[in-house]
């Protein structure tokens, strides 16, 4: 077990690399002295307008769209456009955060239209869903739904359709056979999924894992991992945090 204190020198971030050098990561790597990479072990993957259309789900049929994720309304706007449906300019849009919100000016004109957004999950968006509860909301969603926001709509009784619109999959990790890392960082189950899919025979060793979320730690735990850096923590609410206080403890 006291391999398993080694030193940490290396460390992969199962997210694409961020936009900007001036992210949370690259400040730990440099305070730290550490190496770290970034590799998505998942990737999203559009549905096919001719796959879109066997669910039989019309979209001019729904006066209001709700949005999880920027994936979501990239996704939305694809398949109107591949099935030449014009948005009305009365479709009011819920977002799940600002970010999301603000996001939608790659497609729409902000100002003009009616747009709603909550802090970070579906609960947020209570009180506005409430003035709107007539609404025939379209849900566009992955194959892995965030169940989160389905329940939460369900349970409030909202008149709402999800729609698959793209797939989360297993990207190709073969180049990563041979290299080891001294602590691997995952963020969703579908990430550990790609792992044992792309190496059945994952030995963990001495590498230490992170998981971000209660599904990702379920996840680690059920595949007979050992999970080290567990986050969000009241002292570590982000997995750069966590990673950071570990990284005191065992490099000292």
């Amino acid at each position: 077990m006291e391999d398993r204190k080694k030193k940490v020198k290396s460390i992969l971030v199962t997210l694409p690399k961020p936009e900007s050098d001036k992210n949370p990561y690259a400040e730990l790597a440099k305070k730290h002295n550490l190496k770290i990479d970034f590799r998505s072990f998942i990737h999203v993957e559009g549905v096919p307008a001719k796959d879109f259309r066997k669910d039989k789900i019309s979209l001019a049929d729904f006066t209001a769209v709700i949005f999880t994720s920027r994936n979501s309304a990239d996704h939305f706007f694809r398949i109107c456009e591949e099935m030449r449906f014009e948005v009305p300019v009365e479709m009011k849009y819920f977002c799940l955060s600002e970010t999301i919100a603000l996001y939608l000016q790659k497609y729409i004109q902000y100002r003009k239209r009616k747009i709603f957004f909550g802090k970070q999950t579906a609960t947020d968006l209570a009180e506005v869903l409430k003035k709107h509860a007539s609404e025939k909301f379209l849900y566009p969603c992955s194959d892995v739904a965030a169940e989160e926001t389905q329940k939460f709509l369900l349970e409030n009784g909202y008149d709402f359709t999800p729609a698959v619109l793209f797939r989360t999959v297993c990207s190709d990790l073969s180049d990563l056979a041979e290299v080891f890392y001294d602590i691997i960082a995952f963020f969703s189950p579908s990430s550990i999924q790609s792992l044992y899919k792309n190496f059945p025979d994952f030995k963990q060793n001495n590498t230490r894992i992170a998981a971000f979320g209660a599904t990702t730690h379920k996840a680690v735990i059920e595949a007979g991992l050992l999970l080290d850096i567990p986050a969000p923590t009241p002292a570590a609410p982000s997995m750069t945090m966590a990673i950071e206080q570990y990284c005191k403890q065992v490099n000292k």
